[in-house]
């Protein structure tokens, strides 16, 4: 069978005896266990650590593959956080780990430019924007910080291929439109969670006219799209950055790469070598390679957009919200998605010879020290300082709530980030708008919402979205391994809800009582979304629930909750990728049937909160399938790396039986 070139980078990364045949073909839906080539952890480092200790670790299994980064908190010279930062940095020197200290850059960004994020292999971090690699062909996709204990101390964790997206480019980005405006129009126009934990490959002639400054801030935010991955193919264009990098490193030198162990001067990962080798070995998706997701748009169509207000989901073009005369009081130019070299050019060349408005502050940050060095060379820095931008250090800051400038009650802001969620730059009660640099660089100048490098009247997006129906996969028989179930069985409940938060689940008031027993937990579990549930809810059950089960906030008791209660499993249309990962790492199992959760709307409706079946579903894991008043489903086949984790009740637990 065929594979789409995520397959295929997935199947390089599979670690060793994962119990699959030399032979299996990776596939959309397998449980895998990987050996990534690179982990990244950056403020969240100091949660990881005492994790890795409580599992008994007592090194680094490799340590060139741990990277460590200070990013986040930069601006807080607290001593608090000045300490976390040095016990951060001594964990990391005594380990041997790669470590870059506050003020170095934003870690994807580093990740990028040192050459960890090298195309056709796999890099993860601890950090949901890891998706960013995706720009140089490179798979990123974010993992909880469990796994990044369990790398550092195994070198492997687990990962489902998720189902895979095809969105094919055609035509050319008009002049005065970016990158950003283009995941921008794609955020908003397919706005219903059509690529919802989907990875996303990007293909079609409209690639070549994409830098990869663009293609990185597309990729970063595949995530915001709801996707875990967006990867774009390795090309020319790719082939060119990494040479010009390798040149670039060659004249520079080697100034603070820590991982130049062997002090030869050369490189340990951006070299002409391994570029040469990656031209003569680039991988490719097969031409009859299953997507679940098919779109396709029109480059030409697209126009400076702005998200918001709060929201990704919906868009407008800047000239009509220039017609509402929209005006802002802050302006920024940071983050991981939009503060490269390119992007600073654009913001200076806008306000060159102009002066912020009055009533304005504009915030610029570069994505890395090596950035803001080079738009000092170019003057682009002192262009935008004289025009009264506020500068602030390499690293997150306001993009996440952290440091000067945050958005205050009743305030609007524009900014070049990824994310503009209610409260994500400061007060819940102000606005937060996304665009990108060229046009917050015009939107400082004007006071207002604006951009007038672009005077084209409105134009329609071209574009187009179809599903595929699944390839049926010839019936194999799944290894079952000692100690799992071939069978479960157990009575079924539904819970009908999409979109089932994490809080109601798990309500938000018990999330820091780190006190709370394991009955105390199973006594609360599902309280905000139904009352009943506790009294209807028995030991044994099988629960079903809706679609995108498990959303919200990344508290791993939404899962350990359940399993107290002595739920034995649950089944839903779809589940958040950080719960269902929280889920697994706690021994916890999860299967995805949306034909059965649309068969029990259609039978049981939507008035009861919670719904006592009075009959048994079987889970037949050897066949891949699940059996319920009479009729059969198929399940995606639950693979040896997962079934290993419920065994062994979850990652820790599995990580202390190796290293012991």
């Amino acid at each position: 069978m065929s594979q789409t070139l995520i397959e295929k980078i997935a199947q390089s990364a599979m670690a060793d005896a994962v119990g699959l045949s030399p032979t299996h073909e990776v596939h959309a839906g397998d449980y895998i266990s990987i050996k990534p080539a690179y982990v990244m952890t950056h403020d969240n480092t100091g949660a990881v650590i005492p994790k890795f200790k409580s599992i008994g670790a007592k090194k680094i299994f490799n340590p060139r593959q741990v990277v460590n980064t200070l990013d986040h908190n930069v601006q807080d010279k607290s001593e608090k956080n000045l300490e976390k930062y040095k016990k951060i940095e001594e964990f990391a020197r005594s380990m041997g780990i790669d470590f870059y200290p506050a003020g170095r850059g934003i870690g994807h960004q580093i990740m990028c430019e040192e050459g960890y994020a090298f195309p056709l292999t796999m890099v993860v971090a601890s950090d949901s924007h890891s998706n960013m690699y995706g720009g140089l062909g490179c798979l990123g996709t974010p993992i909880v910080r469990t796994d990044a204990a369990a790398i550092w101390a195994t070198g492997r964790t687990w990962w489902q291929v998720p189902p895979i997206a095809k969105v094919e480019l055609t035509g050319k980005l008009r002049n005065g439109v970016t990158g950003k405006d283009l995941i921008i129009a794609l955020c908003g126009y397919f706005n219903h969670d059509e690529v919802l934990n989907h990875a996303i490959e990007f293909v079609g002639e409209g690639l070549k006219s994409l830098s990869i400054d663009e293609r990185l801030s597309v990729s970063n935010m595949t995530t915001e799209w709801g996707a875990l991955a967006g990867v774009f193919p390795v090309d020319e264009v790719t082939l060119t950055w990494l040479r010009n990098r390798a040149d670039f490193i060659d004249h520079r030198g080697l100034q603070g790469v820590p991982s130049d162990k062997d002090g030869n001067g050369i490189h340990p990962r951006i070299h002409h070598k391994r570029i040469n080798e990656l031209e003569k070995n680039i991988l490719f998706s097969d031409d009859d390679a299953y997507y679940s997701k098919e779109i396709k748009i029109d480059l030409s169509t697209i126009q400076p957009y702005v998200s918001g207000p709060n929201s990704v989901k919906d868009f407008n073009s800047v000239k009509e919200l220039e017609k509402k005369n929209i005006k802002i009081n802050k302006a920024y130019l940071v983050s991981c998605v939009n503060s490269r070299l390119d992007d600073i050019k654009a913001a200076a060349e806008i306000v060159k010879d102009k002066k912020v408005a009055e009533g304005v502050q504009f915030y610029i940050a570069a994505a890395s020290s090596e950035v803001q060095m080079l738009a000092e060379e170019k003057m682009y820095w002192h262009t935008l300082i004289d025009s009264g931008a506020i500068p602030l250090p390499p690293g997150c800051g306001p993009c996440i709530g952290l440091g000067t400038g945050l958005l205050e009650d009743g305030e609007v802001g524009i900014s070049a980030t990824n994310r503009n969620f209610k409260g994500r730059m400061g007060s819940p009660n102000a606005f937060a708008y996304l665009a990108s640099p060229a046009v917050v660089a015009s939107s400082a100048v004007s006071g207002k919402i604006s951009f007038n490098d672009f005077d084209e009247e409105k134009i329609n997006i071209v574009a187009n979205i179809k599903s595929n129906p699944k390839t049926p996969i010839a019936e194999k028989e799944v290894n079952i391994i000692d100690g799992f179930p071939s069978v479960i069985s157990g009575e079924l409940i539904f819970c009908h809800q999409n979109n089932m938060n994490t809080d109601g689940i798990y309500p938000g008031k018990y999330t820091y009582n780190d006190d709370m027993t394991p009955q105390q937990q199973a006594d609360v579990v599902m309280e905000n979304y139904d009352p009943e549930f506790r009294d209807i809810a028995k030991s044994g059950n099988i629960l079903v629930g809706g679609f995108n089960f498990g959303t919200g906030s990344s508290r791993e008791q939404a899962a350990t909750a359940l399993k107290y209660k002595g739920i034995q499993l649950v089944i839903a249309g779809s589940f958040n990728e950080t719960y269902k990962r929280n889920a697994l790492n706690n021994g916890f199992l999860l299967i995805e049937c949306p034909e059965l959760v649309n068969d029990l709307v259609k039978k049981f409706g939507t008035e009861k909160l919670t719904m006592k079946s009075a009959s048994k579903i079987n889970i037949d894991f050897q066949k891949s399938v699940a059996e319920f008043e009479n009729k059969t489903y198929s399940i995606d086949a639950l693979g040896e790396a997962a079934q290993e984790l419920i065994v062994t009740g979850g990652l820790e637990s599995w990580v202390k039986k190796r290293i012991s």
